[in-house]
């Protein structure tokens, strides 16, 4: 087993990483508003990706939603869903598209019940992901509140 794979299957431990990670970014927030959101990004991204790229098989989507996924990036879903199982689950537990593969909505599931403090966060409906910021940093997206922006013409009742 992978150490990635073996850090996904201890979410309370990810959860706790999760939390001192987040306090730190907010505590930095101040020095990267001064040098520059861009400047930063630059800093923070490659680290970011190497990171989470080993524990989470991460995507870099720049809408991080691990803490809410059971530290578990829907992203690695062959169908990108983002708010839970498509109905092809097999009985199983299986991905309908791979096979071979554990449904990541299920792996999830089971992991967010692990989770003391974000567990109930499976629960909440996520916005669909905005393309425009793959390949950048969650962290400073958050901090920066991109991440939370719904894109122009994504409004209800708009216009396309």
């Amino acid at each position: 087993m992978s150490l990635g794979a073996w850090l996904r299957n201890h979410p309370a431990a990810l959860e706790r990483a999760y939390l001192f990670t987040h306090r730190l970014f907010e505590r930095l927030d101040p020095l990267f508003a001064r040098m520059g959101y861009e400047r930063a990004e630059r800093l923070v991204r490659w680290p970011e990706e190497l990171g989470k790229k080993l524990v989470f098989d991460c995507r870099m989507c720049g809408q991080c939603i691990l803490h809410s996924t059971g530290m578990t990036c829907p992203m690695t879903c062959p169908k990108n869903l983002r708010n839970g199982p498509c109905g092809g689950v097999r009985g199983n537990g299986h991905c309908e598209v791979k096979p071979e593969m554990r449904c990541v909505w299920v792996e999830a599931y089971e992991r967010s019940r692990a989770m003391p403090r974000f567990g109930d966060e499976i629960a909440l409906i996520q916005p669909p992901v905005n393309r425009r910021l793959q390949g950048t940093s969650a962290w400073i997206n958050m901090l920066t509140g991109v991440d939370a922006r719904t894109p122009r013409g994504w409004e209800m009742g708009s216009q396309a």
